[in-house]
């Protein structure tokens, strides 16, 4: 099983690129199933849950091609309408198939999901969406069943604001019959990306990029045909390194517009920022990020909660006390222990983290548990002096492409190395 094997503390310099957004291409993915023909994907990061999504897709009868960061997925003789448990057990967004396997088949079976081991994250709204559209669901053997003769728009309103639920039954309803209404839906960047992407493919859906998402259903689709837009973690990760590291690091091919929170919260430290290409880049100066911070989590543009624990490992390394609490997932703090161990003072309270801010880190062996803590492992090892050792690296090979190549880029001493796991 793959390490990092990290050697600090450093100082970072250069300019990086950022990949395209996980978070956008796996509903992108799934949403071809809706229509029939060959859809193009471009700007497709190299991650394990890309080629686990279009493992589930080829399961379902598509043919999936990658050429580089382009992505073709044949669904014409994609018939099938079973994602199987051996697949979506590694992937919590291989639910996303689920709406557009019902919408074009009239039923779909689907295997509870995975994916990160941290906590419970109930797939209710998802279910309760597709049965406002009209479809039967049940819960059996550990599958989603769900059935419709034919879906049907309806008004449902989002209890709590999910971004994986709005897209799924945003995928269902832009093909069911009527006038669909969404209440509370989720208005992340990766959301309205999608909701672009149907649009541009026939459907007809108002409200992009707000809360209220009206649809009118049309008989079919056409194929995709879109360029998935930048991670905002990813690029989020490498603005809160060059504030840790006290470095200045140019961030190139993100949108600014979608990490103006994340910037609210690193200019707290005292770390500032110069925009250039109209946005898609930007340089970060860390050289006086010394404050602690004090941020809640909540749905955008609020503070992502896919950027908590990097936030907890820039803080870890600041002057006085920051408190970070996480509405949208109170139990998303598996990395607080595993950051202990290089030396970071931190004390949980409910949803809150209190973090001293410390003089140094000190490497250690410490193991990921999910696809984020693995970021903040990565980001305080490299402030920790000397090794750190970063164990079961293959949660942020879902969501990261080439890492440790990028941070070596920038000037970072961090090398992927086999090993047996940490007992």
């Amino acid at each position: 099983m793959d390490r990092f094997l990290i050697e600090g503390p450093c100082t970072l310099h250069g300019s990086v690129r950022v990949s395209g957004a996980k978070n956008a291409v796996l509903p992108l993915m799934a949403a071809t199933l809706i229509s029939r023909g060959r859809s193009r994907i471009r700007n497709v990061p190299r991650l394990r849950d890309t080629r686990t999504m279009a493992r589930v897709l080829e399961t379902l009868g598509a043919k999936v091609r990658f050429e580089g960061d382009l992505l073709e997925i044949d669904t014409r003789d994609a018939r099938g309408i079973e994602a199987p448990y051996d697949l979506v057990k590694t992937m919590r967004a291989s639910i996303y198939v689920l709406g557009p396997t019902l919408a074009r088949h009239r039923e779909a079976r689907v295997s509870l999901p995975g994916g990160c081991a941290w906590g419970p994250r109930p797939v209710d709204l998802h279910l309760q969406g597709m049965e406002a559209l009209g479809a039967k669901v049940r819960i059996e053997g550990g599958y989603i069943e769900a059935r419709a003769d034919r879906l049907r728009g309806a008004e449902f309103s989002f209890e709590l604001s999910s971004v994986g639920a709005t897209a799924n039954v945003l995928m269902a309803a832009v093909v069911a019959e009527g006038r669909t209404v969404l209440e509370n839906a989720a208005r992340e960047p990766e959301v309205t990306q999608l909701a672009e992407a149907l649009v541009a493919s026939g459907a007809r859906i108002e409200g992009v990029g707000s809360t209220r998402l009206e649809i009118e259903g049309v008989e079919e689709l056409s194929p995709l045909d879109v360029t998935v837009i930048p991670d905002r973690i990813e690029a989020g990760t490498f603005l809160a390194a060059a504030a840790l590291l006290h470095s200045e690091i140019e961030v190139r091919g993100l949108r600014r517009d979608h990490l103006e929170a994340t910037i609210e919260a690193l200019e707290q430290t005292g770390c500032t920022f110069t925009e250039k290409d109209g946005g898609q880049t930007l340089v970060a100066h860390g050289q006086n990020a010394r404050r602690g911070v004090d941020l809640v989590t909540r749905p955008f543009p609020g503070f992502a909660t896919d950027m908590q624990a990097q936030m907890m490992a820039v803080a870890c390394c600041m002057e006085g006390t920051s408190v970070i609490a996480d509405t949208i997932y109170p139990d998303r703090f598996t990395h607080v222990a595993e950051i202990r161990r290089l030396g970071a003072d931190i004390r949980l309270d409910g949803n809150s983290a209190v973090i001293r801010g410390v003089d140094r880190l000190a490497g250690a062996p410490v193991m990921a548990t999910d696809l984020r803590a693995s970021a903040a492992l990565i980001l305080a090892g490299l402030a920790a002096e000397g090794t750190t050792l970063v164990d079961r690296v293959y949660h942020i090979d879902r969501g990261y492409e080439d890492i440790e190549e990028k941070l070596h880029g920038l000037g970072a001493t961090i090398e992927r190395v086999a090993g047996p796991p940490t007992p």
